[in-house]
């Protein structure tokens, strides 16, 4: 695997990264290991949303805006950072590409989170997330356009199984979206562009400044649109503030919170034409798995078939061979 031709020079390996190999048994030195290391962050990144999602949506159910769902997770946004902070001597970049680079990864992934409460509550859900879920295929698009990334045959192999299965995690046959208007679909593409723009920006980020900067702004930046948040809040309505409402929305948001951590070290090291689809479409085939293991609940047919797309593509992306470009 050939490093991405990008006019910025590429850093040392962060010190997490450095610790964290010999404990799994990875030179950082190499790029073949650095990819492997990449496999495994994205891989630990799937596990901990695939768990989050299991049970993302139960503390909405139980009557806790998702609004405020939000200003939960955005507050589980600082412990991982403080302590991907700690483990680098709390050194962070604060030069202006650094900066900017934050700011753009942050407020496209907060700020599509914002008009996504707004897009589900003008369209059918069951057409906005199959929409969204496709916006890997913006982040590969500018990889391979701008940062010159490749991938094997069986890559690509996995890639296009990992897109196709997207879709069909949330994708509700035989409901129509008549009397919705189009607005829900415009603000989807957004959303769709906003992510997928934000993973490219992800690696690109990675290659003039530390993981653990990146993250710190991704931090800052979900605070600062906790205002906005609270705004959209209806707080005419009953709110459970109970053990089942903020408390369980902090419980299950720490992991996506991590899991965020993880997907930063999983592009630094990663190709992010493979990161993204395999963190996309492996942490919903671990919510539908627990879904049915745990909660009992069947999943309809085209989910079924997204899950073993899924299941494909995460085995072909695991084991593709290095390029040799």
């Amino acid at each position: 695997m050939s490093r991405p031709a990008s006019c910025l020079p590429a850093h040392d390996a962060s010190r997490f990264g450095q610790q964290l190999a010999p404990r799994v048994g990875i030179g950082f030195g190499e790029t073949s290991m650095n990819r492997r290391a990449g496999l495994i962050f994205a891989l630990v990144t799937t596990g901990l949303w695939g768990v989050w999602g299991a049970f993302a949506g139960r503390p909405a159910e139980n009557g806790f805006p998702e609004t405020l769902v939000y200003v939960v997770w955005a507050f589980t946004m600082i412990p991982p950072a403080l302590y991907a902070l700690s483990r680098v001597g709390w050194a962070w970049e604060h030069d202006a590409r650094s900066i900017l680079f934050g700011c753009i990864i942050g407020l496209l992934g907060a700020g599509g989170q914002m008009l996504l409460f707004h897009a589900v509550r003008t369209g059918p859900t069951y057409l906005i997330f199959p929409v969204i879920a496709l916006s890997p295929v913006v982040t590969i698009a500018l990889s391979a356009l701008m940062l010159r990334e490749r991938v094997t045959r069986i890559g690509a192999v996995g890639i296009l199984l990992a897109l196709a299965s997207l879709p069909l995690f949330d994708y509700a046959p035989g409901e129509t979206a008549g009397g919705y208007g189009f607005t829900w679909f415009f603000l989807a593409l957004v959303i769709l562009a906003a992510w997928g723009v934000q993973a490219f920006f992800m690696k690109l980020a990675n290659h003039s400044m530390s993981a653990e900067s990146i993250f710190a702004y991704m931090t800052i930046t979900g605070l600062a649109l906790i205002p906005i948040a609270l705004w959209m809040t209806d707080f005419g309505q009953p709110i459970n503030y109970g053990l089942d409402g903020p408390w369980l929305a902090a419980g299950t948001q720490v992991l996506n919170s991590i899991g965020a951590l993880t997907l930063v070290y999983a592009f630094r090291y990663g190709k992010a034409m493979v990161v993204s689809p395999l963190t996309n479409a492996g942490a919903p085939l671990i919510t539908s798995i627990i879904a049915l293991a745990v909660l009992g609940s069947v999943p309809q047919s085209t989910k079924l078939v997204g899950i073993g797309l899924a299941f494909l593509a995460a085995l072909l992306l695991a084991i593709e061979p290095e390029d040799q470009a």
